[in-house]
């Protein structure tokens, strides 16, 4: 496989229907929809994976959020969490712009793609680990399509964590045994990949400060040199007082 095949996988998985809880849930959203966006028409289906086919560093998520890529259709748009991503991609130079409002807001990443292990935002953002394992062959398939050119991943949380290196292994990728343990700031090899922990972009994580936009930044940075991406900043130029 290579990765003109990505377009398709990204139509096939927007048409996936395995979890009925997920299903029911997401369809839920989007018909009661949030009062602040009752004017929307909710995309309200599985969130395919976003960014370019040739990406040589790959941000894997958790799921996407009920009002957030379930209303956009796409990946980390329209919610908190995807403001505090989109912005720190833009700040290091990986992102065309800070913001990500809907999907036809402009917004191009440079070398850089972001999916997640479970495409259906689930309720209480809690997909089970039946929900995980099911919606794994299709981050399997995008990893495979994607190996070619990636070079560096980052994961963000623990649970992303824990769906992402049985993918790893599935595709091809030898994934030592006991698995590398999931900490901010963890970076491990799988033949050739250079794999990096990152606590999640949640807005528990950023509005309590365990995750600051300066770490954030940080690691980024540095799995885009690892992708041999060009990046901008660096930890003193671009900390702020604020972080």
């Amino acid at each position: 496989m290579d990765a003109s095949g990505l377009p398709l996988l990204d139509r096939r998985i927007a048409d996936c229907r395995a979890c009925p809880r997920l299903v029911s849930w997401r369809e839920e959203v989007a018909r009661t929809k949030r009062a602040a966006f009752a004017d929307w028409t909710y995309w309200g289906r599985p969130v395919p994976g976003f960014g370019p086919a040739d990406a040589r560093l790959l941000i894997v998520g958790l799921a996407p959020a009920a009002h957030g890529g379930n209303r956009t259709g796409r990946m980390f748009t329209g919610d908190r969490s995807g403001d505090v991503l989109y912005e720190a991609l833009y700040d290091v130079g990986l992102a065309s712009q800070p913001t990500a409002v809907h999907a036809h807001d402009g917004l191009e990443l440079h070398g850089v793609r972001v999916t997640s292990p479970v495409h259906c935002a689930p309720p209480a953002n809690k997909p089970t680990p039946e929900e995980r394992d099911t919606c794994r062959p299709w981050l399997v398939q995008e990893l495979r399509l994607l190996r070619p050119t990636l070079r560096a991943v980052v994961v963000l949380g623990a649970f992303g964590w824990q769906a992402a290196l049985p993918a790893f292994a599935e595709a091809g990728w030898s994934v030592p045994r006991p698995r590398p343990a999931f900490s901010h700031g963890a970076r491990f090899h799988l033949d050739g990949l250079e794999l990096f922990g990152c606590f999640h972009v949640s807005q528990r994580n950023t509005f309590t400060g365990r995750l600051t936009p300066t770490m954030l930044r940080d690691v980024l940075r540095t799995a885009g040199r690892a992708a041999e991406l060009p990046t901008r900043g660096g930890q003193e130029a671009d900390a702020s007082p604020g972080d």
